[in-house]
C-alpha cells in the first residue's frame, strides 16, 4: 500500500474535552494510538491530519504529544492530497464514491 494514513488529534488520538488552548492536548486514546504505533511499525506513512496545523504556534504541542507517545515526530499537516489513503477522525461521514449517499444508510 503506498500513500499515506491521515489521522485526527482531538477526539481521535487524543481524549478532548473542548479547547483550552494549544498546549493543551488530551490523553492518548489507546485503540488508536496503538494502532498508529502498529502502521508505523509495518512502515507506513502516518500522518497527523488536524486543524491545529493550520496555526504555526499549535504545532509544536503536537510534536511533543507526538514523540511521548510515538517516540518520534510524526508529519502534521491540516492539507490533505492524492496521495492520503485514509482518514481516521472522530467527525467524518463517510459517503460512497460519485454517489454521495452516506455509506451507513442515514439520510
Amino acid at each position: 500500500m503506498s500513500g499515506w494514513i491521515a489521522v485526527d488529534m482531538d477526539g481521535t488520538l487524543a481524549v478532548y474535552n473542548g479547547w483550552k488552548g494549544p498546549d493543551d492536548i488530551g490523553e492518548p486514546i489507546y485503540l488508536m494510538v496503538n494502532r498508529v504505533r502498529l502502521w508505523l511499525s509495518e512502515g507506513k506513512d502516518v500522518r497527523i491530519f488536524t486543524a491545529r496545523a493550520n496555526i504555526p504556534e499549535q504545532i509544536p504541542p503536537v510534536q511533543w504529544w507526538c514523540l511521548k507517545h510515538f517516540g518520534r515526530v510524526l508529519p502534521i499537516t491540516a492539507t490533505k492530497d492524492f496521495q492520503m489513503i485514509e482518514q481516521w477522525d472522530d467527525r467524518a461521514i463517510q459517503v460512497v464514491m460519485n454517489i454521495g449517499t452516506r455509506v451507513d444508510g442515514k439520510e
